[in-house]
């Protein structure tokens, strides 16, 4: 199967300010749109098959930035959870609520005044990075690489489902701005390559005479320096 980048947007001025942003258009400040630049350096490397991101702008600025000459396809399946009335808010004054604890110990529970479970959120984010997964794979074969763009919750779902853990523990992931995290799945089962990590993306294309048709050879793979 093929292997997806999963990239986070840059910073925000919503995360300079304490706000969550949620749906709404928020855009990269300075310091994002300088890591959205760094972010492009690593990725140039690359033979992207494909490039997919949300439609919220921070995510469609920070490919651009990244990728300038990509043909990015948006997709709504890798959209910020829906956090309802909570959008806009600053997160000191969430932290007071009292659906905040949940929502950091037992987030599958959970359902935004207003808005999105966060198993709706997961289920629908899963499901877009593996038909897209699929898609390139069959369009591309398995040694395709792609790269979806999203957002720090959806990002942190996707790689808690790759990993095999329930959603309630997938606030122990880290997925900084502009930080890259790579899932390669296979028939078997998925391998999460790299989490929120800045390292030299270059080792993700695999030799010509590389055996990528069975786990063994591509957790060795992981093993032996990919990661």
């Amino acid at each position: 199967m093929a292997t997806v980048l999963l990239l986070r947007h840059g910073r925000t001025t919503a995360n300079a300010s304490g706000e969550l942003a949620g749906r709404r258009p928020v855009d990269l400040d300075e310091t994002g749109r300088r890591q959205a630049a760094r972010a492009g350096e690593r990725l140039s490397v690359l033979p992207l098959a494909a490039v997919v991101s949300s439609p919220l702008k921070r995510c469609r600025n920070t490919v651009e930035l990244a990728l300038p000459a990509a043909e990015v396809i948006e997709d709504d399946g890798l959209i910020e959870c829906g956090y309802g009335d909570w959008e806009g808010q600053q997160l000191k004054e969430l932290s007071k609520d009292p659906l905040w604890p949940v929502v950091q110990q037992h987030p599958s529970a959970v359902t935004f005044p207003n808005g999105e479970a966060m198993s709706e959120m997961s289920a629908r984010a899963v499901a877009t990075i593996r038909r897209w997964d699929a898609k390139i794979t069959a369009e591309h074969g398995a040694e395709a690489l792609w790269l979806a763009c999203s957002h720090g919750d959806v990002i942190k779902a996707i790689i808690a489902d790759a990993l095999g853990l329930h959603l309630d523990q997938f606030q122990r992931i880290a997925v900084d701005p502009a930080s890259i995290s790579v899932i390669r799945y296979t028939p078997a089962r998925p391998f999460v390559v790299r989490v929120n990590e800045g390292g030299d993306l270059a080792t993700l294309v695999p030799p010509k005479s590389a055996t990528t048709d069975s786990d063994a050879a591509v957790g060795g793979g992981a093993a032996s320096g990919a990661v």
